[in-house]
């Protein structure tokens, strides 16, 4: 009983069980962009929690957890920045690399389904009301464990990767999904090699 338990016991900032802490793999990198990932209350019960992964991982990054964000402007008037919102939708403008004289972007990433991520939005008026930001089109996800709508719904970390790539293309940010990666490869031993391919492989 007591060794079950103690297998149990998580590492409190990768919050992963101890025996599977990822936090050795998690870099520490800086951005011109500043990140806000608002999270769904719901999504932090999930084991591929990988939010928790853009906040530990960026130097210039925060993580709020709340359908409806008490004191939103002060998040998103951070002087020097252009606050938008990384969402499509018609008016969404495919993102781009920097222009020399151009403000870093304050990128607010709605974190959880398309439904809840839609109720982030509709909670919060002020992120509703921002300029949305979309990644390029042909992007694939990695996330092989999920039963996503398509081959281009990307787990957030992969969202953020790709959008800082993007806009910083002279800055390496593969390292932020080492941690994923790893994250993935764990789940996929632990369900077995025969479980996956019957659930997992198309």
């Amino acid at each position: 009983m007591n060794n079950h338990h103690a297998g149990r016991q998580r590492c409190q900032r990768c919050f992963r069980p101890l025996a599977h802490c990822l936090c050795s793999l998690i870099p520490s990198l800086p951005s011109r962009t500043q990140v806000l990932v608002v999270q769904h209350p719901d999504e932090t019960k999930h084991a591929l929690n990988t939010a928790r992964f853009v906040a530990l991982g960026l130097q210039n990054a925060q993580w709020v957890i709340a359908e409806t964000v008490e004191n939103l402007e002060q998040y998103l008037q951070q002087p020097g920045y252009r606050a938008c919102v990384l969402f499509p939708g018609e008016q969404a403008k495919t993102l781009s690399a920097y222009q020399a004289t151009e403000l870093p972007l304050l990128l607010v990433v709605p974190d959880g389904t398309w439904r809840k991520a839609r109720k982030i939005l509709h909670c919060n008026p002020l992120l509703a009301a921002l300029p949305r930001v979309t990644l390029p089109l042909g992007l694939s996800s990695r996330y092989r464990l999920r039963k996503a709508p398509g081959a281009d719904a990307l787990a957030t970390v992969e969202a953020v990767h790709y959008a800082l790539s993007v806009l910083e293309p002279e800055q390496d940010f593969s390292a932020l999904l080492q941690p994923f990666e790893a994250l993935i490869e764990g789940q996929i031993q632990a369900m077995g090699a025969q479980v996956y391919q019957r659930n997992h492989v198309d």
